[in-house]
């Protein structure tokens, strides 16, 4: 169980650092020259938007795996671990009778 720990935490670092370049990668839209000046000088048949699809797509994929190995390491935790809450150890106040009713 350990081991299975550990290389989802690896895996979790590569996406994380992954993310980071591709999202780094990315142009905005109208980022260009043209875009300065209001043209739509990036809007061409084969331009920059075939990159973009490909960056979106990989951005998009290592979010998710991102976002599923977050979950696994939080589950891989606490099984490791033992169910705990952060509420053990607390004493819980004394349950009093509700007010009654007056005029």
């Amino acid at each position: 169980m350990q081991i299975l720990f550990y290389f989802v935490i690896v895996v979790h670092i590569l996406v994380c650092f992954f993310l980071i370049g591709v999202v780094l990668i990315q142009q905005g839209r109208s980022a260009d020259l043209a875009g300065a000046f209001g043209g739509q000088g990036s809007q061409t048949a084969f331009g920059p938007r075939a990159a973009a699809n490909v960056l979106t797509r990989l951005t998009t994929w290592s979010a998710v795996i991102f976002m599923c190995t977050s979950i696994l390491l939080v589950v891989l935790y606490e099984r490791s671990t033992g169910t705990r809450s952060v509420l053990d150890g607390t004493k819980s106040a004394p349950i009093s009778a509700p007010a009654k009713p007056g005029k």
